[in-house]
């Protein structure tokens, strides 16, 4: 299948953000509680007479939440695939989500961690340790750190962080019920104040992430190779890598561990604009930020008049591709 030219990828990308546009619009008018579009209009208009219209109000700032977390985590996932040359890599099989949520777990309930600002410089703390431990791991041995080696590390470590979070949390019935549901990932307690308190953030990253593209295409060609077309291969890694822990690490500090959306989407978004990191970026930051809305949307619509948090939602969604991709790994390995 050829690759489209450079109209065809402009155009990918309006289409994603118009996907962006009606997943939002979605997200906004469908819910627990179902609305009119008097009360749609009211409730962005200010005006919050009547429940429905509150309703609206409060699905606004949800919203904008699920397109900030998507938006970092599928563009982390990109970055982080660029950064180690491995398919596989995202921030919740590499171990970055669950060291991040395990950071914060810890300094709760051994430190009496209570501020929000605290909870996002512990997380990224986290991420940011839990990726060195894991590239540290799949290091070892012969031949570096390997595609299999790095996710049989990440899988390792996240499981193990996963079990550590459960010993923290089991004695402390007061940390456990606070953030028994902050542990699946979900959007639904969002306010404006967390929204502000990580968008610097989570903008500054993806101005160095979007800066890295070129470094990106050239470290998928070798490290001897991105040298030799002046790309200083450290400052590229470090600096993308840096960024993509601090996307993990805001998205996990708000939202809680949310898998699989850093793994599909930049696969997605490769079949659709191939390998080039200037427009594989910023089309896996528009379709990450539409899929968690519509997966949002999807848990709220499913279970009424309960809802599902996203993280369950993008698991299931995520789980069986992530099955196809091994497989065909395994299949252009024998």
């Amino acid at each position: 299948m050829s690759l489209p030219g450079r109209a065809g990828r402009t155009t990918w990308l309006f289409v994603a953000l118009a996907a962006l546009a009606v997943a939002a619009l979605l997200s906004v008018a469908l819910g627990v509680r179902a609305v009119g579009w008097s009360d749609i209009v009211a409730g962005l208009s200010g005006d919050h007479d009547t429940v429905g219209a509150a309703a609206v109000a409060k699905r606004v700032p949800r919203t904008a939440l699920a397109v900030l977390v998507g938006g970092s985590l599928g563009l982390a996932g990109a970055v982080m695939q660029g950064v180690t040359r491995n398919p596989l890599a995202d921030p919740a099989l590499l171990g970055v989500t669950s060291g991040s949520a395990l950071a914060v777990v810890c300094g709760i309930a051994f430190f009496g961690l209570a501020a929000p600002s605290s909870y996002l410089a512990v997380a990224i703390l986290g991420a940011a340790a839990a990726a060195v431990l894991v590239h540290a791991i799949g290091s070892l041995g012969r031949g570096g750190p390997t595609t299999l080696k790095l996710a049989l590390a990440g899988a390792a470590c996240t499981a193990a962080f996963s079990s550590m979070v459960s010993a923290v949390l089991l004695p402390r019935i007061d940390v456990m019920n606070e953030f028994r549901f902050w542990q699946i990932g979900g959007v639904g307690g969002a306010d404006w104040h967390r929204i502000g308190m990580v968008a610097p953030l989570v903008l500054t990253a993806l101005v160095v992430c979007m800066g890295a593209a070129r470094g990106l295409d050239a470290l998928a060609l070798g490290d001897d190779a991105a040298a030799g077309l002046g790309v200083h291969v450290g400052r590229t890694r470090l600096l993308a890598g840096l960024a993509a822990i601090v996307l993990c690490g805001s998205a996990t500090a708000v939202a809680g561990p949310i898998g699989f959306v850093g793994l599909v989407v930049p696969h997605l978004c490769r079949l659709l604009v191939g390998s080039a990191h200037r427009w594989l970026l910023p089309l896996s930051l528009l379709v990450g930020a539409a899929l968690l809305t519509l997966a949002d949307v999807l848990g709220r619509v499913v279970a009424r008049p309960a809802e599902l948090d996203v993280g369950i939602v993008t698991a299931v969604l995520g789980a069986p591709f992530f099955i196809a991709l091994v497989r065909r790994a395994a299949v252009r390995a024998l």
